[in-house]
């Protein structure tokens, strides 16, 4: 098997819940700074000439804000707090020019962009929480301004807006719910193998380095398995791809029955599966590791009329002990997985001699009866 190479994992980002994913929210917010700069500049000439100096200087100032933040964007780690204050600001200075009739006549159309940003921005919930009080006030500062409501051409005023604003919300909400839910099924899709359920190479490759980060920052020691189904090739030949896949299916979870919720693992690819079980020191994985060669060994599918006897090899490699990058820990458990194979395999091996520790049989370990 080839080493893995450490690729952008999927799950790095900001999943279905939060909005669109961190690369496109940090390239549309940097967006919005610039294009909302901009407008402010015109709005505050115009406001120069409408004689409210005030609110111009107060716009200029806030266009200037935004152009030199907007290429702190680029590297910031606190992009949602950065877009936070940017939607409060924005949505409490437009309740201001809403509330001000002075200002603006036809200010109150800027209310229908509080939900598109917010959920765009902010995902569902977050969205909701923070575009709905702002587009209450700003409706409460419009019917304020309005005449009594004494007729009906005041009461089409009221309602044009009223119902609209309702309508955005209510589409951008339903709009994300199910944007969310196809980028959740995406996720899943790019993440998962289909055939097992487990994690896929990508994604295993992905945990691997990250569970290799967090252990550098914290000094906690983990182990890596490497394992690989005994004679898989011989089921394939036998009895056709069906009955294999029905075998990867049966080792999925027997794998995933013996670990803890702390432990990781995933299909790499063919018989070859990989998992990471965290917290345990050198020598600490090797029980439960035999165990789970005991109970694969023990274990028998029905396939038809016919039963299909199973056994695997494992190879382990502990960091930091045997290797502290990446790759190379991935090379030490390869090769002591191929080192018990080439000893006769249904072994667990942590050492690069398998005549130090591991298990083996002395008789043909995957047998079809």
């Amino acid at each position: 098997m080839e080493p893995l190479q450490q690729d952008e994992p999927y799950g790095s980002l900001s999943g279905g819940q939060s909005g669109l994913r961190d690369r496109h929210r940090r390239s549309l917010i940097r967006l919005i700074f610039l294009a909302t700069s901009a407008m402010l500049v015109v709005f505050a000439c115009l406001q120069f000439l409408n004689a409210n100096a005030l609110l111009a200087l107060g716009e200029l100032s806030a266009s200037a804000v935004l152009l030199i933040s907007s290429f702190q964007l680029k590297n910031t780690k606190k992009l949602r707090w950065w877009i936070h204050g940017y939607l409060i600001f924005a949505f409490c200075f437009l309740v201001y020019i809403i509330a001000k009739p002075q200002a603006s006549t036809t200010a109150f159309v800027w209310i229908f962009i509080m939900p598109v940003l917010s959920y765009l921005l902010l995902g569902k919930i977050a969205g909701f929480l923070l575009a709905t009080p702002f587009m209450l006030a700003g409706s409460v500062f419009f019917y304020l301004h309005l005449d009594a409501i004494d007729s009906a051409r005041v009461m089409i005023d009221l309602l044009n807006p009223l119902f609209c604003a309702v309508l955005v919300l209510a589409f951008m909400h339903l709009y994300e719910t199910r944007r969310a839910e196809a980028q959740d099924k995406l996720v899943s899709l790019a993440e998962t193998d289909a055939l097992t359920g487990l994690a896929n190479r990508s994604t295993f490759q992905a945990t691997l380095a990250r569970t290799v980060n967090e252990s550098l920052r914290n000094k906690t020691p983990f182990a890596l398995v490497l394992m690989d189904i005994d004679h898989f090739k011989k089921v394939n030949d036998s009895f056709g791809h069906d009955a294999g896949d029905r075998v990867l299916h049966h080792i999925s979870r027997r794998l995933t029955e013996r670990l803890r919720n702390t432990d990781f693992v995933g299909r790499l690819g063919g018989e070859e599966f990989g998992l990471i079980l965290r917290d345990v020191e050198n020598g600490g994985a090797y029980p439960l590791i035999e165990a789970l060669r005991q109970r694969i060994e023990s274990s028998e599918l029905a396939y038809g009329a016919e039963t299909v006897k199973l056994t695997a090899s494992f190879g382990i490699a502990y960091w930091p002990k045997d290797a502290d990058k990446q790759n190379e820990l991935y090379q030490a458990a390869d090769r002591r997985l191929y080192s018990g194979k080439r000893a006769g395999r249904n072994i667990v091996s942590e050492h690069d001699d398998t005549s130090e520790s591991g298990h083996k049989l002395d008789s043909e370990t995957t047998m079809i009866g």
